[in-house]
C-alpha cells in the first residue's frame, strides 16, 4: 500500500499541527509520537494523555436474542452481563485459535457495541455476518466515528470538566451515553494502558473539538509507540503478535475469558475443554531480561541451547528499567522463576520468565 493509499482518521489534520511523526499501520497513517515515546509513555503513567484510535472498527449490533446469538462465537458468557457492561473476549475459529480480541459493550433492548482491531476490521465484520443470523443487523461505524481513547490517573477529572453527567460513579468496563458540548456521546472505562481511563465514541465534528479542549487542558497526546510500551507493561496481548488465529485463549494466558462451566456450545469449545483437561504444551509467559538487552519478535528462547519458545512482543520497560517480554514457552518450561535464554542477534543473553503483568498501577 503506497503512502497515498493510507486511511486518514477524522483527527489527522489536528494530529498534524501537534507536529506528530506517522507510520504505517494496518492500513492507516497513524500517529507513532508526538513529544517523544517516553514522555508520552509517563504522562499517562503520572497525570493523563490522549490516543487517537478511531482506526479501529467499530460495529452496532441490534436484534432480538443478541447476547445469546453471540454466545456461540466466544467462550466467554455473554449472559451476565447488565445494560452498561461490557466483556472483553475472543472471537474464535473451529481450532480455537483467536481470529481477534474484541469488547463487546451491551447497552440492553437487543443493542450493543463491537470494537475491534484496526487490522482485522474486514475479517471480523465477514466473520459476524456469516454467523449471525440475519434477524441480527449489523451497522459498520468504522470510518463514521472518532473514538479517542483519554488514559491516567488525572483521565476522571479532566473528563468530567467537559461531560455533564458524573463520571466517577462508573466501574471498570461500565459504559453509557452522556452528553459532551451539548452532543450525544459513547463512553467506556476502558483502555489499553493499564491506567485507569476511558473511551470516547463521537461523530467527527464533536471528536474533533474535544481533541482541542483536552489539548486547552494540558493532555498529552500519545501515539502507538507509548500505546504499546504501556500495554506491555501492563502484559496486554497485541493482536498479530502475542495471539493469532493459530494460539488458543489458554495458550494465551486469558483462561479467564473461557468459561466452559456457565454456558453451552460454542465455536472451539472442543479443543479447549482437551487442551482444560489435559493442559496446554506452550503458554504465553513474561520475560524479564538480565540487563538491558530487548528482546524483539521472533527472537528465539532457548533452555540449554535447544529452542523451546519465541519471543512475540519486548521492550525496554519506561515505568520500570527493565528489558521485559512475552514469549511463547513449552511446557514444563513456562513456569515463574525458570531460567532461560533468548538469542539476540547470535548471542545468547539470560532471561527469566516472571509473573504478569510486569506493572500494575497503584492508582486503579
Amino acid at each position: 500500500m503506497t503512502e497515498s493509499e493510507l486511511l486518514h482518521t477524522p483527527l489527522f489534520e489536528l494530529t498534524q499541527q501537534q507536529k506528530a511523526r506517522f507510520t504505517p499501520f494496518s492500513g492507516w497513517e497513524m500517529p507513532v509520537q508526538y513529544q517523544g515515546l517516553k514522555q508520552e509513555h509517563q504522562a499517562v503513567r503520572t497525570s493523563v494523555g490522549m490516543f487517537d484510535i478511531s482506526h479501529m472498527g467499530k460495529f452496532a449490533l441490534v436484534g432480538q436474542n443478541l447476547i445469546s446469538q453471540l454466545q456461540t462465537l466466544v467462550p466467554s458468557d455473554l449472559s451476565r452481563l447488565k445494560p452498561g457492561q461490557a466483556q472483553y473476549t475472543v472471537l474464535l475459529n473451529s481450532q480455537a485459535g483467536i481470529i481477534d480480541d474484541i469488547i463487546f459493550y451491551y447497552q440492553g433492548e437487543e443493542k450493543g457495541f463491537v470494537i475491534v482491531n484496526a487490522g482485522t476490521t474486514a475479517k471480523d465484520k465477514a466473520w459476524l455476518l456469516e454467523h449471525l443470523p440475519s434477524s441480527i443487523k449489523l451497522e459498520d461505524l468504522s470510518r463514521d466515528r472518532v473514538l479517542l481513547a483519554i488514559q491516567g490517573v488525572k483521565a476522571v477529572t479532566i473528563l468530567q470538566s467537559l461531560v455533564k453527567e458524573d463520571l466517577t460513579s462508573m466501574s471498570a468496563f461500565a459504559h453509557r451515553e452522556v452528553t459532551i458540548n451539548d452532543r450525544p456521546a459513547f463512553i467506556a472505562r476502558t483502555g489499553y494502558t493499564g491506567e485507569d481511563g476511558f473511551e470516547v465514541m463521537v461523530k467527527p465534528e464533536v471528536g474533533q473539538k474535544l481533541w482541542l479542549d483536552l489539548l486547552k487542558l494540558g493532555v498529552i497526546p500519545c501515539g502507538l509507540g507509548a500505546r504499546d510500551t504501556l500495554r506491555l507493561e501492563a502484559a496486554m496481548c497485541l493482536y498479530g503478535q502475542d495471539i493469532d488465529e493459530t494460539t488458543t485463549p489458554l495458550e494465551a494466558g486469558l483462561g479467564w475469558l473461557v468459561h466452559l462451566d456457565s454456558k453451552g456450545d460454542f465455536i472451539g469449545r472442543s479443543l479447549l475443554e482437551k487442551q482444560k483437561t489435559e493442559g496446554v504444551s506452550r503458554r504465553l509467559v513474561g520475560l524479564q531480561m538480565e540487563g538491558r538487552h530487548i528482546a524483539r519478535h521472533g527472537y528465539p528462547v532457548l533452555w540449554e541451547n535447544k529452542v523451546i519458545g519465541e519471543v512475540t512482543s519486548g521492550t525496554l520497560a519506561p515505568t520500570l528499567g527493565l528489558a521485559i517480554a512475552l514469549a511463547y514457552v513449552s511446557k514444563p518450561l513456562n513456569k515463574v522463576g525458570q531460567k532461560l535464554t533468548v538469542e539476540i542477534r547470535g548471542k545468547n543473553y539470560p532471561a527469566q520468565v516472571v509473573k504478569k503483568p510486569f506493572y500494575r498501577s497503584p492508582h486503579k
